[in-house]
C-alpha cells in the first residue's frame, strides 16, 4: 500500500467526510492529497495493479472536481485570503459570510458605507481582434457600442431565449471583462469557447489575477459620503452608473448610483482595503447581495439558469438588452416577447418578516394560481429590519394582487417593495 504524509492523510479524511477547513494550511494539505492520489495512480499503472488503478481513478474522478471547486477560492490568492482572515473574515461556501456577526451586519446597511470582498465572483477576459464582434453575436446587449471604460449589464441566453448567465461586462485595457458567479464561470467559459471557431478570440480565466472589492451604501446622505470616500482613496470617481475609470491603484466601476466595484491586483489589494477601512464598515457578501437586490438587478445562479427571459427580469428597463442589434442566441424569442406583448412574468422586490430564508430557485405561490407555482425566488438576502429581501420573478396577475406567499399558499407573506426604476403592469 502507498504511504502518505500525516497532512495528506488528514486532508484525505476531510475530503472523504465532505469537510474543508478554511485555513490555507488545510487547503494546501488537500491539494497535496490530490497530487499524491495522482502519483499513486501513475505508480499503480507502472506496477500493473489494475484494481488499485480502478479505485484511485474513481476516487479522483468523483472528488477532484468537488475539491477544486471548494478550495479554489482559498488557493487563488493565499496572501489576500490570509489577510481577510486576519481582518476577521469568516468563510462559508467559498464566500466571506461575515466579519464576526452575520446577523448584525445587515443593520450596517442603513445610512452607512460598507465594503466587502467579491472574490466569489469569477472574471473572464475576452480578448483578440474579434473579441467585441464575437461577444456582440452572443450577448443580449450592444457590445460593439462600448468604449474603453464603459460597462453594462448583459445576458447570455439559451436558444429558448432564457438567461444562462447575467454578467457585468466592461471594456478595459486588456479587452472585454465578464464578471459572473464562480459557480457558473467554468461551464460558461467552456460553452462560449465552442462558438469561437476560427474567430481571433481568446478566453482567459483571470479570477486569480485580480481582487474585487465592493463598496456601497443606501440613502442620499450615505451616497454623497460614498462618492467623497471613493474620491479620497482613488482621486477620482466615475460620474455615471455603468461606467469605470482606471487609476493608479486599480479600476473603479460604478455599478449603480450607490454601488462601486474596485478591481485591483493582489499586490495593491491590501493597500486599497486599508485605505477604505476608515470610510467603510467591513461586511460579508450577503450585504452586497442585499444592495444588488435593492438596485433591482438580478444575478442568475445555478438554481435559476435557463428559467427567465430577459424581460421577465426587467432587463429592458435597466439597459440589459438591446432590440436594435443583430442576432444572438434566443434573440427571436426575446424580440417576440417584446413586440407581441406576451410577457406574463416580471421581476419584483419583496420583503418577508420570516427568518426562514428561502433559496434561489424555490417556488412562490399565490391564490390566483392555486397549487401551481406563481413564480420563483431569484436572489435573497437578510434585511436590516429583520426577515429577508428577495428578487422574485412571478406571474403579473399575482403581483398586481400582492398575494405572493413563500413555499405554499399558507406560507409567509411576500410583500412588494419599491425598485429604483419604474415597472408597469398591463
Amino acid at each position: 500500500m502507498p504511504t502518505h504524509s500525516a497532512a495528506t492523510k488528514l486532508a484525505m479524511i476531510h475530503i472523504a467526510n465532505g469537510k474543508v477547513s478554511t485555513t490555507i494550511s488545510a487547503a494546501t494539505a488537500a491539494a497535496d492529497a490530490i497530487a499524491m492520489l495522482i502519483f499513486d495512480t501513475l505508480t499503480a499503472i507502472q506496477r500493473g495493479s489494475s484494481r488499485r488503478v480502478d479505485v484511485l481513478f474513481i476516487f479522483i474522478r468523483t472528488n477532484v472536481k468537488w475539491v477544486v471547486n471548494k478550495l479554489y477560492y482559498y488557493l487563488m490568492n493565499p496572501l489576500w485570503t490570509d489577510w481577510l482572515q486576519r481582518e476577521g473574515a469568516l468563510f462559508l461556501d467559498g464566500r466571506v459570510s461575515s466579519f464576526g456577526n452575520a446577523h448584525a451586519e445587515p443593520q450596517s446597511v442603513a445610512g452607512r458605507i460598507v465594503m466587502c470582498d467579491l472574490s466569489h465572483e469569477g472574471l473572464l477576459l475576452v480578448s483578440g481582434e474579434d473579441a467585441a464582434a464575437f461577444l456582440h453575436g452572443q450577448l443580449s446587449n450592444d457590445v460593439l457600442a462600448l468604449a474603453e471604460g464603459d460597462a453594462q449589464i448583459t445576458s447570455w441566453c439559451s436558444p429558448k431565449g432564457r438567461m444562462l448567465v447575467t454578467p457585468l461586462l466592461w471594456k478595459g485595457r486588456q479587452g472585454l471583462f465578464l464578471q459572473m458567479p464562480r459557480s457558473l464561470q467554468a461551464a460558461i467559459q467552456k460553452r462560449l469557447q465552442m462558438f469561437v471557431l476560427r474567430s481571433k478570440v481568446k478566453l482567459e480565466d483571470l479570477s486569480a489575477d485580480w481582487v474585487k472589492i465592493g463598496v456601497g451604501s443606501t440613502g442620499t446622505m450615505a451616497g454623497n459620503a460614498l462618492e467623497a470616500s471613493i474620491h479620497a482613496v482613488f482621486g477620482a470617481v466615475p460620474g455615471r452608473a455603468m461606467s469605470s475609470i482606471h487609476t493608479a491603484l486599480g479600476r473603479i466601476i460604478r455599478v449603480s448610483p450607490t454601488r462601486f466595484e474596485i478591481v485591483v491586483s493582489p499586490d495593491n489589494a491590501i493597500e486599497v482595503w486599508n485605505k477604505l477601512t476608515p470610510h467603510a464598515v467591513k461586511v460579508g457578501a450577503g450585504v452586497w447581495d442585499l444592495l444588488a437586490i435593492r438596485d433591482g438587478i438580478i444575478q442568475v445562479l445555478p438554481a435559476t439558469q435557463d428559467q427567465f427571459v430577459p424581460q421577465a427580469a426587467n432587463f429592458e428597463l435597466i439597459g440589459g438588452v438591446n432590440f436594435k442589434k443583430g442576432c444572438y442566441p434566443g434573440q427571436e424569442i426575446v424580440a417576440r416577447t417584446q413586440y407581441r406583448g406576451i410577457l406574463k412574468r416580471r421581476l419584483v422586490r419583496v420583503h418577508s418578516e420570516t427568518n426562514d430564508y428561502p433559496k434561489p430557485g424555490e417556488s412562490v405561490y399565490a391564490p390566483e394560481f392555486g397549487e401551481q407555482a406563481a413564480g420563483h425566488i431569484a436572489n435573497v438576502a437578510p434585511a436590516p429590519e429583520g426577515g429577508f429581501d428577495a428578487l422574485v420573478v412571478a406571474q403579473i396577475e399575482s403581483i398586481k394582487a400582492d398575494s405572493l406567499r413563500l413555499k405554499n399558499l399558507e406560507g409567509a407573506a411576500l410583500r412588494l417593495q419599491s425598485l429604483p426604476y419604474e415597472v408597469t403592469f398591463p
